[in-house]
């Protein structure tokens, strides 16, 4: 056990005050930052990767800091949002711009960093809005030793730390020692970890006597208690004025806990041993060892469990690109600690599996989506109508509007979505779509290709750079498992590369197979598709979503049990429409009541014949958002009635 008594029954487990800032990362690694041709866009900040980490680890946290009235201020309260933290008590600043970090990755042994924090909105935090009964709400409360560097952010820490005091709750300092945030270096210097300063040290020492709780490494103990190069001096001095519990953290050696007396050797000390990794990025690995180590604590776990789920939680994170985002989840810890991990961190795919799909996600239990991303269909209804493809963008705009209107009709907030593409025809109605926190597809596919080939691109992984993440991914493939060998090894190959640029990009994938009919007899059909789930599966692949033809009720069963086998983290199924009429569908429904369809997402039965109309300029807009509307609306509702 250990001496902190954290209480209980309280709102929040921990309270986090200090940096909160968005961390710009090169994507190229091996380069200098100045040197980067592009950077990926995480949540950043000492305080706020610890309070993203709790949160992901599935405890209760909050974030005590300030951001700009501004794009990243909204980002970084968004990004909290969606991982459990509660922001409530971020507060906003009308002048002062959100802080920022450049970081980059040259080898295992340099990191630059550049911090542009120039009167920025987290040291502006006003310690007049630090709320005594949000902080009695809580268990524990950590602050990180920039906010104890300015006259400012040391009265709104010093505000908190009374009130934790006042009401029972633990008081956690990380030490968190960055020079140049104290101006000891020049700015341009922000990954120099350790600067002799007096006057640091001091400012320092003169609010240890406040905390339960001190964590740093060897050099942040330098600091806290004035010694260079001498750990058990400086851990003395440190003793001197604070009874706190000491976490001395000691990179791959583990981590020293010392509750009482300090020792003549740091070795003496109860010790922890650490997890043996191939370093990527050292940077945020602080952050996820206090992560772990705080909610293990919080959970009741002594330090020996708590060490060891912290000491794992660094590993995992210095394998990584990033910081916040690479915070594990419960599930990767259970996988790390179940056997079976591969000793190469960045090698092992369940674990990168799990951190994809056991993150915090936007939530889709039911998805009843309109599909127009057809491309070729839509051009022969122009041609057709005798009229220039031209007007197929505004056409696609409209139907927009169709889904917009059953979805007000219907209340499906939570529950629409559209497949559009991002060609000349479908652009416009794309952005339209995106944004408004619907399910959102974009097809990758070259129409009718057999073999598969993606449309307007030889570089699929090149192409998805440029698409908004939560645009979800899909590839229809006719493929069927007895396809002539070297045509299935070439379109096997095209889902591979595709499946890893969706995990390189961050975007799901929804991968529709259609088997061809010739290949396919009558009666056999569910039999091929769930011979073609497996397949993929045994390659390796795990898409977010399935869109499938209708299957007989076995069929579903049957996918059921391979999916919850396969990757009982996958999303589900949702049922394909083929054109077939509107009532053939609605019947089809009625054998779609196993859990693994979701959904369904279906196309020209809902728009074929109103669209052509319209481009003979024999209906108007209005009417055929109406049609289309209606048509729309007669599948949720039998969506909805399925089950009864």
């Amino acid at each position: 056990m250990t001496h902190l008594k954290f209480p209980a029954g309280r709102d929040f487990d921990l309270a986090c005050l200090g940096r909160l800032a968005v961390d710009l990362y090169a994507q190229q690694m091996g380069s200098r930052l100045e040197d980067a041709r592009s950077m990926a866009m995480y949540l950043g900040g000492s305080s706020a990767n610890l309070a993203f980490g709790v949160a992901r680890l599935g405890l209760k946290s909050a974030m005590i800091s300030r951001v700009g009235n501004e794009q990243m201020g909204r980002f970084l309260t968004d990004t909290l949002n969606a991982t459990g933290c509660d922001t409530s008590q971020v507060q906003v600043d009308p002048h002062r711009l959100t802080a920022l970090v450049l970081l980059g990755i040259k080898d295992r042994d340099t990191f630059p960093l550049l911090f542009v924090r120039e009167n920025c909105a987290d040291m502006a935090l006003d310690a007049r809005l630090i709320d005594e009964a949000f902080i009695a709400r809580c268990r524990a409360l950590a602050i990180t030793g920039t906010h104890l560097s300015t006259p400012g952010t040391r009265a709104a820490a010093q505000v908190a730390l009374r009130h934790a005091h006042t009401h029972g709750v633990v008081r956690v300092l990380d030490i968190d020692y960055r020079p140049v945030l104290w101006g000891l270096t020049p700015r341009g210097a922000g990954e120099n970890r350790y600067v002799p300063d007096a006057a640091v040290t001091q400012q320092l020492q003169e609010v240890l006597p406040q905390f339960d709780l001190l964590v740093g490494t060897e050099e942040e103990f330098f600091i806290a208690g004035g010694v260079a190069d001498d750990l058990i001096a400086s851990l003395q001095a440190v003793r001197a004025v604070s009874k706190a519990t000491l976490v001395v953290k000691r990179g791959a050696l583990g981590c020293a806990v010392i509750e009482g007396d300090i020792p003549a050797n740091i070795n003496d000390a109860p010790t922890y041993q650490g997890e043996r990794v191939e370093v990527l990025n050292v940077l945020g690995a602080g952050d996820a060892f206090l992560s772990g180590l705080m909610a293990s604590l919080l959970q009741g776990k002594d330090w020996a469990q708590a060490t060891q789920v912290a000491n794992a939680c660094g590993a995992i994170v210095v394998s990584r690109h990033a910081c916040s985002a690479a915070m594990p989840t419960p599930a990767e810890l259970a996988h790390w600690f179940g056997g079976s991990r591969n000793p190469k961190v960045d090698a092992d795919q369940q674990l990168k599996h799990l951190h994809r799909v056991t993150a915090a996600r936007p939530v889709w239990n039911e998805l009843c989506v309109m599909a127009f991303d057809h491309r070729s269909q839509f051009f022969e209804l122009s041609r057709e109508a005798g009229v220039s493809d031209a007007r197929i963008p505004a056409l696609k705009k409209l139907l927009v509007q169709a889904a917009e209107q059953v979805e007000k009709s219907h209340q499906l907030q939570g529950h629409t979505g559209v497949l559009v593409d991002g060609g000349d025809y479908g652009a416009d109605a794309l952005a339209s779509a995106t944004g408004r926190g619907w399910w959102v597809g974009r097809p990758v596919e070259l129409p009718g290709s057999r073999p598969l080939r993606f449309d307007g691109t030889r570089s699929i992984g090149t192409a998805l750079t440029q698409w908004p993440t939560e645009q979800v991914v899909k590839c229809l493939v006719h493929y069927h498992p007895d396809d002539a060998y070297t045509l299935r090894l070439e379109q096997e190959q095209r889902v591979l590369e595709l499946w890893e640029a969706t995990r390189a990009s961050g975007n799901e994938l929804l991968l529709e197979i259609i088997c061809p009919r010739a290949m396919t007899p009558a009666g056999t059909e569910d039999a091929a598709v769930l011979r073609a789930v497996k397949r993929f599966y045994n390659l390796g692949v795990k898409p977010e979503w399935w869109k499938l033809a209708p299957l007989q009720a076995q069929g579903w069963s049957d996918l059921q049990a391979l999916v919850a086998e396969r990757d009982p983290y996958c999303r589900g199924a949702v049922i394909l429409g083929l054109n077939q009429p509107l009532q053939v569908l609605v019947d089809s429904f009625a054998l779609a009541t196993n859990p693994i369809v979701k959904g369904f997402m279906v196309g020209r039965t809902l728009w074929a014949s109103a669209s052509l109309r319209w481009l003979k300029n024999e209906i108007t807009d209005a009417m055929l958002v109406q049609e289309v509307a209606a048509n729309f609306a007669v599948l949720v509702d039998a969506w909805r009635k399925r089950k009864s």
